[in-house]
């Protein structure tokens, strides 16, 4: 089955609108992986707009009683959050090259442009026992650039995707995942995808694209999470999951 690991960020963008230390982040983190929740994924930014450090530390305490679940730490490493990665040592770290002005992620990693300065990072995360996801455009030929920096991993950038869902350009966006999850796993990656992914465009997602080993879901998860609550959003999602995955 594919994994699902929530993304906390918009928990704790909430959460930082005021002093008063709710929403609390470790107790939506708690709800989720009780409610089935494979993984916690959280993307700290210089700017702390998102998760902050003291909220990197304490999840990593929640994931740890929660045996086979995993941590997914996000975030460019030019810009600090190897600090973090260091000190927590996720199970998974995946590397985004976002600006720290961006609003939010909105491309992937140029590796013919980045790759020589991303070999050496992607060679300590290794060592340190922290998997390695590219955050990556869904282009076929860069795939094997991925796996020649040392990637474990790609994640798939799926906003594009996103905002084609529904259109008469949605089978033509879908194409592009496909011969990029194609390409990854004949490169020998595995395949993770994430941005703008709910529940009405996950199952067409997962139909088309082979071999999703995980999806990381924030923005929209949390949306639903204030109608349906938490514990019941993450239901909904693993049942997305399933759909999408029975109709391969």
């Amino acid at each position: 089955m594919t994994r699902l690991s929530v993304n906390l960020n918009k928990v704790a963008l909430l959460r930082n609108s005021r002093t008063i230390g709710i929403p609390d982040v470790a107790h939506a983190a708690r709800l989720a992986l009780e409610a089935g929740a494979h993984g916690i994924t959280v993307h700290p930014r210089p700017d702390g707009r998102h998760v902050r450090p003291e909220d990197v530390y304490r999840l990593r305490d929640v994931v740890r009683l929660h045996p086979g679940v995993e941590y997914n730490i996000e975030g460019n490493p030019f810009h600090q959050v190897m600090e973090l990665v260091r000190a927590v040592r996720p199970d998974q770290c995946t590397l985004v090259p976002d600006d720290p002005s961006a609003f939010t992620s909105d491309h992937g990693w140029d590796l013919r442009r980045d790759g020589a300065r991303l070999a050496p990072i992607i060679s300590e995360l290794r060592v340190l026992g922290v998997r390695v996801s590219l955050f990556m455009d869904p282009e076929a030929d860069a795939m094997r650039l991925a796996r020649a920096v040392g990637a474990d991993r790609v994640e798939l950038y799926t906003e594009p995707y996103a905002r084609q869902f529904g259109t008469a350009s949605q089978q033509a966006a879908l194409a592009r995942y496909t011969a990029a999850g194609r390409a990854a796993l004949e490169a020998g990656l595995a395949i993770n995808a994430g941005h703008d992914l709910n529940r009405d465009n996950l199952p067409p997602f997962l139909q088309a694209v082979p071999g999703v080993a995980e999806v990381s879901i924030g923005h929209a998860l949390v949306s639903d999470a204030l109608e349906f609550g938490m514990s019941e959003t993450v239901r909904l999602y693993l049942g997305a999951i399933r759909l999408g995955e029975a109709n391969r």
